[in-house]
C-alpha cells in the first residue's frame, strides 16, 4: 500500500517496503505541485485536474502499487473518546458506538462515515473499554474514494492527516531517553497557507491549532521583489537560485517572523492550558528546511528544536535519491505516516 498525502499545494507519495532484518525500506517517494485553488481546505475542487496530477505522480513514480491509503484534514473529521461496557459482542459495539457518537454529531447519521477502534481498558472503570470514534460526512469520504478510482487507484484506508503525522513521529519519539515517555513534544507543521502545531504526550494529542502563516508567504514576497511569476518564485526557491539580495532582503526577515509567530503560538498554548513547558519543538513541512529556521525558533522560545526526518534511520531502495530525500524529507511526513499505515492495521 502506497501513502498518498493531498495538500493545498502538491501531492506526495511515500511507498514503503520491509526488508529481512524487518527494517523499514523507502522504495519509493514523489511529489506533484498542484495549482492555487485545486484544492482548498482539504476540499479538491478541481478534480479533474487533480486526478490528472495523481496519476502523473503516480506514472512518474514507477510505483506498481495500486491500494492507496490517503487522509482527511483534522477539520473535516470528528474524533472523540468514548467509554463502552466491556464483552459487548461487536453488533452490539457497532450500536452503542452509534448512540454515543450521535450527540456529537451536528448532522444526520446518515449522512455520517463512522469507525472506531478500542483503545484499550478504561484507566477509571475497570468494567468499561476506551473506544476512539472517527466520524466524517459521507461525502468527504466518497470525494476522496472517487478521486483514488478516478486515477486508477484502488482506496484501501483513509486516515486523519494529524493521525499520519503521529503515526510517523513515533518513530523518533521513541528514540528519546525512556523512549519518550512523558515528553512533551510540540510539532509545527508548516504548509502553504497555514501551520498546525499540534503538542503531544505519551502520542496523545494535548492540542491542535492551526495558524494562517505559511510558505506560500515567502514565494509571494519572493514573486513581487523580482518580478516572478508565483510559480517561477517557487522554482527559484525550491532550486536556491534567487539573487545574492535575497538572503538579507528577503530571506532572514521571513525566518525571524516564523520564529516569532511559533513563540506566539506556544505562549498562546501555556497560557489557554493546563501545561507550561514543552520538551521539544519539531518543524515539519517544505518550509522547515529553510536554513536558520530551527536555530532561530531555538533561540525565539528557548526550546530544544530540529527539523524532522520521518525517514530517519530507514534503510533507502535503489531508486531513491539520498540528497533529494534529506532535502525534501520534512514535506513527507504525512506521506510516510500514511505509508507506515501497510505495517499498522
Amino acid at each position: 500500500m502506497i501513502g498518498l498525502d493531498i495538500s493545498a499545494s502538491s501531492l506526495k507519495l511515500v511507498e514503503l517496503g520491509q526488508n529481512a532484518s524487518g527494517h523499514y525500506v523507502v522504495n519509493r517517494i514523489g511529489r506533484q505541485s498542484l495549482e492555487d485553488g485545486w484544492v482548498v481546505e482539504g476540499q479538491v475542487e478541481r478534480f479533474d485536474e487533480v486526478v490528472e496530477a495523481v496519476r502523473r505522480l503516480v506514472l512518474r513514480s514507477g510505483t506498481k502499487i495500486r491500494r492507496v491509503a490517503m487522509a482527511l484534514p483534522q477539520a473535516s473529521v470528528i474524533t472523540r473518546k468514548i467509554m463502552v461496557p466491556a464483552g459487548l459482542r461487536e453488533d452490539e459495539m457497532e450500536l452503542q458506538v452509534e448512540s454515543e457518537v450521535n450527540q456529537y454529531v451536528p448532522f444526520s447519521m446518515d449522512e455520517v462515515s463512522l469507525d472506531y477502534c478500542v483503545v484499550g481498558p478504561s484507566p477509571t472503570a475497570p468494567d468499561e473499554l476506551e473506544v476512539m470514534v472517527a466520524a466524517s460526512r459521507k461525502d468527504n469520504v466518497r470525494d476522496r474514494q472517487a478521486l483514488a478510482e478516478a486515477a486508477g487507484l484502488e482506496p484501501a484506508v483513509l486516515d486523519i492527516e494529524s493521525h499520519a503525522s503521529r503515526l510517523a513521529i513515533s518513530r523518533w519519539s521513541a528514540c528519546l531517553p525512556r523512549q519518550g515517555k512523558d515528553a512533551v513534544i510540540a510539532l509545527f507543521e508548516i504548509g502553504a497557507d497555514s501551520t498546525g502545531l499540534k503538542v503531544l504526550c505519551n502520542d496523545e494529542l494535548l492540542y491542535d491549532r492551526d495558524q494562517a502563516f505559511g510558505g506560500a508567504q515567502l514565494t509571494q514576497l519572493i514573486a513581487q521583489q523580482y518580478g516572478f511569476s508565483l510559480a517561477q518564485a517557487e522554482r527559484h526557491k525550491i532550486e536556491g537560485t534567487l539573487p545574492s539580495s535575497y538572503l538579507m532582503d528577503l530571506h532572514e526577515p521571513y525566518v525571524d517572523s516564523v520564529a516569532q509567530e511559533m513563540g506566539r503560538a506556544l505562549q498562546y498554548f501555556f497560557t489557554s492550558t493546563a501545561h507550561h513547558q514543552v520538551d521539544h519543538v519539531l518543524l515539519a513541512g517544505g518550509t522547515a528546511t529553510l536554513a536558520g529556521l530551527a536555530a532561530r525558533v531555538q533561540e525565539v522560545t528557548g526550546i530544544d528544536c530540529m527539523v524532522v526526518n520521518p525517514f530517519d534511520s530507514m534503510h533507502l531502495g535503489s531508486g531513491v535519491s539520498p540528497d533529494r530525500l534529506t532535502r525534501e524529507a520534512p514535506s513527507y511526513l504525512v506521506a510516510c505516516g500514511l505509508a507506515m499505515r501497510r505495517f499498522h492495521p
